[in-house]
């Protein structure tokens, strides 16, 4: 059973991957944190007394769990409204996403050199890039790739949070690489 402390801990740990994972799937900042919000609220109030080894697998679930429901909430509103540019707005939204490297580059000290602020540049658009291109994949091969690379799951926690077999999660993940490496090496990027 998962002590209070470790539950707290492992909220800590999964909030910020938790909530990158979820606005990449939802794009919306405001529909992610509650995604991510009311994932934790459930795993502490209904999954809270479990062993702490299996907390990773059954909040991932949830937050799953949560995400679909978000979509079938969106397909039900979008199903009411009449007004195309309503839904327009809706499909092209002008906000800007979050931008976890401004975070990043906000963390660093100011004290670096010409070549490391160079080098840091670099590296901010290389992972913007890999970003745009992950969002572009469709949604189950996002869904694997993130738990997989993202949250480094294995192939049998991946399927179960997926709620699909070990052969589709592998199907997926090769499709999204192979999606990914095709498109990066476009843009010149190897890794």
């Amino acid at each position: 059973m998962a002590t209070a402390q470790e539950l707290s801990d492992f909220l800590k740990d999964v909030e910020k991957r938790a909530f990158k994972r979820a606005l990449y799937q939802v794009r919306d900042e405001e529909a992610a944190l509650d995604i991510v919000q009311e994932s934790m609220l459930k795993l502490a109030q209904h999954y809270g007394g479990k062993p702490a080894a299996e907390l990773p697998l059954l909040f991932h679930r949830i937050l799953s769990n949560a995400t679909l429901d978000w979509f079938r909430r969106q397909k039900t509103r979008n199903a009411v409204l009449t007004n195309i540019s309503e839904l327009e707005s809706s499909a092209h939204p002008d906000n800007p996403e979050f931008d976890w490297l401004h975070t990043y580059a906000s963390n660093s000290s100011s004290g670096e050199s010409e070549h490391s602020a160079e080098a840091l540049t670099e590296r901010k658009q290389m992972l913007q890039s890999i970003e745009e291109e992950l969002l572009k994949l469709p949604a189950r091969q996002r869904e694997a790739f993130l738990l997989r690379y993202w949250e480094e799951m294995d192939v049998a926690e991946t399927a179960a949070a997926m709620n699909c077999s070990a052969g589709s999660v592998k199907t997926h993940c090769f499709r999204a690489i192979q999606t990914l490496s095709k498109a990066l090496k476009a843009k010149g990027i190897q890794l």
